[in-house]
């Protein structure tokens, strides 16, 4: 729109002959032109010469939206104020300064701001339903990581009794798991197990039960709901430029996390950016965190050869800016975790995707190309839990060498432990922690006497919960002692203090494993199946104790009382932890990053060789199925010894009802037998390995 046209424009605002329609029109193209300034000044005219128009209660609340996309929240807030004085039932504005508070960081005023709408629409109608369901998700939301997580959970239980969407389903359950109120699906009478267990998120999903088939599944059904396929993939773009391209220049490599910063991931992370071979790769990373100048983010900036925030951008711009910057591989360390930036992914911004170290398990999408794992977290044969070609490192998680631990010599009573008896610590978080993995954890107090479990701190009525669970089991509540939360460095100075690391399950410990590894503190654990249920195993194995592996849960209950019960054995294995720390897999970075560029190189010639894998994703939708129908709180998928003839007898009688394409994992259909396992699968997902 040119000058003269703006000009016309106010002119017909200020005679009061522009209507709300055409008015609306024009903001709309002049913010498209990037003139959001013009539109604004275009609003307030109007406002200015057309008070009493009984419309302005709309223009007042379009010119907050416009004032809060820009990032000027304080006239936003005036603008909705004014909204809601000229109308006070007018209930988007009062939804919207819930969310303009909530960017201020004032989540009290926000609350109260969405509690006003959810009191105010005490009647059920079409009109008020999708406010009343999106004021009582914002609350969920917003308390979900704070100590009014019961406040959080009521909010959502009433959204989901009112329409029982997979959004406030997901939340809800996420709430429920991390304060360990068990069962996790129960407390809402007039909604199916089904339904709720059906909404459950991919990353909640893995502390529930050790199922890969449906981690898989449910990974294919998520990125499906949340994404679906994107109105513009950038696939086409890239391709013959990166291939060219990359004849002529090293192999551009990008980091894309939101957990660039003082985070466990970036604690894990923050020695490998710069061993990179800088002859054959160039290194950038995105980061959708927040800009902390912490010294985790200015170790790891330092590290990469660009360092790109793409916190303030759209999918559709941090796409394009990754496809311009030419990046040839790019790894997601998000995964269905944390701040992720799904939609980015989906646009296929670079020719190869990798799933890596964020996400603990097959993303299940048709654009991620790669898995990196080790050989014993996806052994031969488990490729097909998978969508993505696995590759394999000595050991999946890289760790640094140069972690920060406090210099203070921690003693029990420091901590609140006694001064007597044998600490089993768990540092995993509580969402980790299942009503199976309590009994047994408990089982193994009782036959320990003088034992005492140490946990991470969480809220008081969760630690309260927990102590009355540890009653009914016949535990004295004295003898779970909860960690107050310190800052990382402190936290790792204090871990010697355990006896003995009690892992979880199905979902592991990852980080926390590590760090007690690295402490010299010996980590029992038991593998499964899944992803989740052998990261902590492969930690363990790396680090040179295979022998805490268990082969099952009962084993894993022994092998604790046999340990808790004899010191000799104890301080023999944090001995070997002592003395295999500088050469053990797990912390050796320069080994892990040398078979990490032969990884890398070996994705780009299969790209340049035609050769890039096809995720395989067929029959997902009846694994999901079949999955969701066998979950029940009284069977553990982890103590199944036929795991897979559980999913086969359900596919034989879906089969006799109506034939089921042949699939690669556990239907062979008409094709004769089901492949060997490790064999090389049609569709490019060929199996690569990777060993020390």
């Amino acid at each position: 729109m040119s000058m003269i046209d703006l000009v016309a424009v106010q002119e017909m605002a200020r005679t009061r002959k522009l209507g709300v329609a055409e008015l609306f029109d024009v903001c709309i193209r002049l913010g498209g032109e990037g003139k959001g300034e013009h539109a604004v000044a275009l609003f307030q005219t109007w406002l200015d010469h057309n008070a009493g128009d009984p419309n302005a209660p709309a223009v007042h609340f379009n010119l907050g939206v416009l004032l809060a996309e820009r990032g000027e929240l304080a006239r936003a807030r005036d603008a909705y104020a004014a909204a809601i004085r000229l109308k006070p039932d007018f209930v988007p504005p009062h939804l919207n300064l819930g969310s303009v508070a909530e960017r201020d960081g004032v989540i009290a005023e926000a609350v109260g701001h969405w509690l006003s709408v959810v009191n105010a629409l005490a009647g059920i109608t079409g009109e008020t339903v999708g406010y009343k369901l999106m004021a009582l998700k914002h609350i969920g939301r917003v308390l979900e990581k704070t100590a009014l997580e019961t406040s959080a959970e009521d909010a959502l239980r009433q959204a989901i009794e009112i329409k029982a969407e997979a959004d406030a389903i997901q939340h809800w359950i996420s709430l429920r798991q991390s304060q360990c109120k068990w069962p996790v699906m129960a407390g809402i009478g007039n909604v199916p197990r089904k339904t709720l267990f059906s909404g459950m998120s991919p990353h909640c999903l893995i502390f529930h039960t050790d199922d890969p088939l449906l981690h898989l599944a449910r990974g294919t059904a998520y990125y499906k709901r949340k994404v679906g396929q994107p109105p513009g993939s950038l696939h086409a773009l890239h391709r013959d430029r990166a291939r060219n391209a990359a004849k002529n220049r090293r192999i551009r490599i990008g980091y894309f996390s939101s957990y660039l910063r003082e985070h466990a991931h970036g604690y894990l992370t923050a020695g490998m950016y710069e061993l990179h071979d800088r002859k054959k790769f160039e290194v950038f990373a995105y980061s959708c965190s927040d800009y902390t100048a912490d010294r985790i983010q200015l170790r790891i900036k330092n590290g990469v050869d660009h360092w790109v925030d793409v916190g303030g951008m759209t999918d559709e711009q941090t796409a394009r800016r990754i496809l311009d910057d030419e990046i040839d591989i790019l790894i997601d360390f998000n995964g269905y975790t944390g701040a992720a930036r799904l939609n980015v992914m989906a646009l296929r911004p670079a020719p190869i995707i990798v799933n890596w170290l964020g996400y603990p398990g097959s993303m299940g999408t048709p654009y991620h190309n790669y898995v990196i794992a080790d050989d014993f977290i996806i052994p031969p044969g488990y490729e097909k839990y998978y969508g993505e070609k696995v590759l394999r490192l000595p050991c999946y998680q890289p760790n640094d060498r140069q972690r920060l631990v406090a210099n203070r010599s921690w003693t029990r009573a420091d901590a609140g432990l006694p001064e007597q008896g044998t600490v089993f610590c768990s540092f995993n978080g509580t969402k980790k922690l299942t009503a199976a993995m309590w009994r047994r954890h408990m089982s193994i107090l009782a036959q320990v006497p003088g034992s005492v479990l140490w946990l991470f701190g969480s809220y008081d009525t969760t630690e309260a919960r927990l102590r009355e669970l540890a009653k009914e089991q016949g535990i004295a509540p004295e003898r779970l002692i909860f960690a107050q939360a310190l800052v990382n460095h402190e936290h790792l100075a204090r871990y010697p203090l355990g006896d003995l690391f009690l892992d979880a399950a199905p979902c592991g410990g990852h980080t926390t494993a590590s760090d007690a590894l690295w402490m010299g503190v010996p980590v029992l654990t038991a593998a499964g199946r899944g992803f989740a249920a052998r990261v902590c195993g492969s930690l363990v194995t790396a680090a040179g104790l295979p022998e805490l592996v268990c082969d099952s849960l009962d084993d894993y209950v022994r092998r604790a009382v046999e340990l808790g019960t004899d010191r000799t054995k104890l301080a023999a294995l944090r001995q070997k932890l002592v003395d295999s720390r500088d050469t053990c897999d797990l912390f050796n970075i320069d080994k892990l990053m040398t078979h990490l560029d032969d990884l890398l190189l070996e994705m780009w010639e299969d790209y340049r060789q035609d050769g890039l894998p096809t995720p395989d994703l067929r029959n997902l939708e009846i694994y999901d199925e079949i999955g969701t129908s066998l979950d029940r709180d009284d069977l553990e998928m982890m103590t199944v010894a036929d795991y897979e003839e559980l999913y086969r007898e359900r596919l034989r009688e879906r089969h006799a009802y109506a034939p089921v394409p042949f699939d690669v994992r556990l239907w062979p259909g008409d094709c004769g037998k089901a492949e060997e396992p490790g064999r090389d699968r049609p569709s490019g997902r060929r199996t690569g390995r990777r060993g020390p």
